[in-house]
C-alpha cells in the first residue's frame, strides 16, 4: 500500500519544514514514511548554479524518479514537477513541461499548497526574491484547476501549519489518514482562513469578492 503526498507553494513558504514536520508526526502514529527532497536544490548545490532552459526537463524527471523509487508507506515529496513546469513556464516562456507534470501530479493522493503567510527568507541559489511568491502562488492555482487537479491550501504558522496540513491529507488521502481529520467550524468562514485549505472554497469566496 502506498500514499503519495506533493507540497507545492512558491519559494519560502515551508515546504521543506513542513515534510520534515509531516514525516516525524506520521511516524509517531506508526506509518512508514519516505521524504523525497527538492532534487532542484541538490541539484544548484552541486552546479553552484540555477539551471538553464535546457536543463529544465531534467530536473523535473529526476524529481519524479525519486517520487517512484519508493513503492510502499507514505512518500512526502517536497514539490513535484509541476513547480518546474511552472518555473520555466514563467522564466523561459517553456510550457513544454505541462503534460509531463500533470501526469505525475495525477499519482499523488493528496496535493498541499503551501500559503504565503510565512516571511520570505533568502535561502540558496534557487530562490528569487519576495517578489516573485505571489505570481509563482497564482500560477500553481491556476494550472492545478486547468487540468483539473483538487488540492488543499495550509496556513498557519509553526504547529498550527502542521495540523492544518494533518487534517488536509485527512480530508483527500486513504481511509488510514480519516483519523487525522477534525471537526470543522460549525460556519466556514467564520474563522481565520488558516482553519480551512480549502482551495475550492477560497475560490469561491474569492470569486463572490469580486463579483460584488
Amino acid at each position: 500500500m502506498i500514499t503519495r503526498i506533493a507540497l507545492l507553494g512558491a519559494e519560502s513558504t515551508g515546504k521543506t519544514q513542513l515534510s520534515l514536520g509531516l514525516a516525524k508526526a506520521l511516524r509517531a502514529r506508526g506509518h512508514a514514511v519516505h521524504v523525497v527532497p527538492e532534487f532542484l536544490r541538490t541539484w544548484c548545490d552541486q552546479q553552484g548554479r540555477t539551471p538553464e532552459p535546457h536543463e529544465q526537463a531534467f530536473i523535473a524527471h529526476q524529481q519524479a524518479v525519486a517520487v517512484l523509487a519508493h513503492q510502499s508507506g507514505v512518500v512526502i515529496s517536497d514539490t513535484s514537477p509541476l513547480m518546474t513546469a511552472v518555473y520555466s513556464h514563467k522564466l523561459f516562456n517553456d510550457e513544454s513541461l505541462y503534460e509531463f507534470a500533470f501526469l505525475h501530479q495525477r499519482l499523488f493522493d493528496t496535493t498541499l499548497l503551501t500559503g504565503l503567510d510565512l516571511p520570505w527568507v533568502p535561502d540558496g541559489l534557487q530562490r528569487d526574491g519576495p517578489h516573485v511568491r505571489e505570481p509563482v502562488d497564482a500560477a500553481v492555482r491556476h494550472m492545478l484547476g486547468l487540468a483539473g487537479l483538487p488540492y488543499q491550501v495550509v496556513y498557519g504558522t509553526g504547529d498550527q501549519r502542521l495540523e492544518n496540513a494533518l487534517f488536509c491529507i485527512g480530508r483527500q488521502a486513504p481511509d488510514w489518514a480519516k483519523q487525522l481529520e477534525r471537526p470543522e467550524p460549525p460556519t466556514r468562514w467564520s474563522g481565520p482562513c488558516e482553519t480551512c485549505g480549502d482551495g475550492d472554497c477560497e475560490h469561491r469566496l474569492f470569486t463572490s469578492l469580486v463579483k460584488g
